[in-house]
C-alpha cells in the first residue's frame, strides 16, 4: 500500500465548459495512475468537481443521499488526484488517481468493475500488469506443464540465467537493426523479468512507482 500524499496537479479545468446533464451532474471515470485500471465511476456536480480540484482528493455527488461525498473519508481509502481530463464533448471526466489501500469498491475489491460472468477478476490494466497477474497465478497455483512454473521451480539460478540470455539476444537484435526481432526479444526479456519480480514478491506497481518518481 502506498503512503503518498496529495501532490500538485494541473487544476486549469474550465468549470463553465463542462457540460452537466439536466440534473447538474457529469459522469467521472476514476482510473489508477500507474497501470490504467478503471477503478470506479461516480457522478460529480460543479461543487464536487471544484472541491476535487481545490483539495487534490476526489469528491463526488451522491444521488441516493443528495449530498457531497468525500471518497475514502470514512474508510481511509482516499484517492489522491494526479490528473483531471474532460472528453471532446466536455460531458465526461477522466480522473487519474493514486488509490490509498488499493481498494476503490465498497465491496473491498480494488475496482468496482471486478465482476465477469459471475466471477471476480482483477480489472483490466496495461499489458505488462495483465501478464504479471498470470505469472503470479502460476506461482500461487502451480501447473507442472507450465513453462513459468518450471522457471519458478528452478529458482534464481534458472530465472536469472534466462534474463541474461534474453538481454544478450536483445543486444544482438538491435545490432542487426531488425525491428520485428527487437520487439520479440524485448518481449521475452520483459516476461522473464516479470517472473523474477514475482519470484521475489515484488509487485510490478512498485516498479511503476519508481518510474513515476524518476519521470518527475
Amino acid at each position: 500500500m502506498s503512503t503518498s500524499t496529495s501532490t500538485p496537479f494541473d487544476t486549469a479545468i474550465p468549470l463553465d465548459r463542462i457540460q452537466y446533464n439536466a440534473q447538474g451532474l457529469v459522469p467521472a471515470i476514476v482510473q489508477d495512475h500507474l497501470d490504467g485500471a478503471v477503478l470506479m465511476m461516480a457522478w460529480m456536480n460543479r461543487e464536487s468537481l471544484q472541491k476535487t480540484l481545490e483539495t487534490g482528493e476526489t469528491w463526488f455527488w451522491s444521488r441516493s443521499r443528495s449530498e457531497l461525498w468525500h471518497k475514502g473519508a470514512t474508510s481511509g481509502h482516499l484517492q489522491y488526484v494526479r490528473a483531471v481530463r474532460y472528453d471532446c464533448d466536455s460531458d465526461a471526466l477522466l480522473i487519474t488517481v493514486e488509490q490509498m489501500g488499493d481498494v476503490a469498491c465498497h465491496t473491498g475489491e480494488r475496482s468496482c468493475f471486478h465482476q465477469v460472468e459471475g466471477s471476480i477478476q482483477a480489472p483490466p490494466a496495461d499489458t505488462l500488469s495483465q501478464v504479471f497477474e498470470v505469472i503470479c497465478d502460476r506461482r500461487d497455483q502451480p501447473n507442472p506443464d507450465s513453462y513459468t512454473c518450471k522457471l519458478f521451480n528452478g529458482g534464481d539460478n534458472k530465472i536469472l540465467k534466462k534474463i541474461g540470455e534474453e538481454a544478450a539476444e536483445v543486444v544482438m537484435a538491435c545490432k542487426d537493426d531488425d525491428p520485428e526481432a527487437i520487439a520479440g526479444e524485448v518481449a521475452d526479456l520483459f516476461y522473464h523479468t516479470l517472473v523474477a519480480l514475482a519470484h521475489h514478491n515484488v509487485d510490478i506497481r512498485s516498479v511503476y512507482r519508481k518510474l513515476q518518481e524518476r519521470r518527475r
